[in-house]
């Protein structure tokens, strides 16, 4: 069984569940360098029509199947893979950061809900926190020179996409020895602002009826979820 698969020439790692992706991520402590971006059908069909959508996935080297449609391509492709949902992945390494009393520095969302986020991971989970800065902030330069100077092990960035991406892309290049992830609108749901699918949604996949049925805008948006399925089925992708 292959641990890797290609989807629309992006590599996509595979994985047995949760602690295995949060496993690949920490080491025991010794946390790998890098950037993870969550892979959905959303995504790989943006990828498809815009070289710079593709272009952020690529420089991630951390993929990871966020959507319940690209795990399964993957498993029809041999590599059997559990989903993996950005907004428990974030939860879940928060937690292990806590556990090896990694450094963690947390970017983005409004004042009010960066500061509930960072008193939430504090209190409630023992994370330690080096550093934070909403999304309103005026000079990337100083944030990112914050954010060295930190020596954050884990950086964490909600600015919304591609912007997150960007900055990340842009971090890393002065403070590369440690992990990034875009996290989107995760410290909202994080902070009870937003509200989740309820579980039975998330147990079989329907988030995204969900989010349709509470959000009716969002109809174009899953138009794309209608062409993946014809680019899986042309073997285009």
């Amino acid at each position: 069984m292959n641990n890797k698969c290609i989807i629309n020439g992006l590599e996509i790692s595979a994985f047995d569940d949760m602690g295995h992706a949060i496993d690949s991520i920490l080491h025991e402590g010794d946390v790998v360098s890098g950037c993870a971006i969550a892979v959905n059908a959303e995504k790989i069909v943006s990828s498809y029509e815009r070289e710079d959508v593709k272009s952020i996935l690529e420089s991630a080297s951390f993929r990871y199947p966020d959507g319940a449609g690209v795990s399964l391509v993957m498993a029809k492709r041999g590599c059997v893979s559990a989903r993996i949902p950005g907004c428990d992945l974030w939860v879940e390494l928060m937690k292990g950061s806590a556990s090896f009393n990694l450094p963690v520095f947390i970017v983005g969302a409004k004042p009010e809900v960066n500061l509930q986020t960072v008193e939430k991971l504090k209190n409630e989970f023992g994370v330690k926190v080096v550093g934070a800065c909403d999304g309103y902030f005026d000079n990337e330069s100083e944030l990112i020179d914050r954010v060295k100077r930190s020596q954050a092990k884990i950086v964490t960035v909600a600015l919304g996409s591609p912007r997150q991406e960007n900055f990340i892309n842009r971090c890393r290049e002065f403070h590369p020895d440690a992990f990034y992830m875009g996290v989107g609108g995760t410290y909202d749901v994080f902070t009870d602002r937003v509200k989740r699918a309820p579980q039975w949604a998330q147990k079989y996949n329907l988030e995204w009826l969900y989010r349709l049925v509470s959000q009716p805008t969002r109809i174009t948006r899953q138009f794309k979820l209608v062409k993946y399925l014809f680019l899986v089925v042309m073997n285009k992708v």
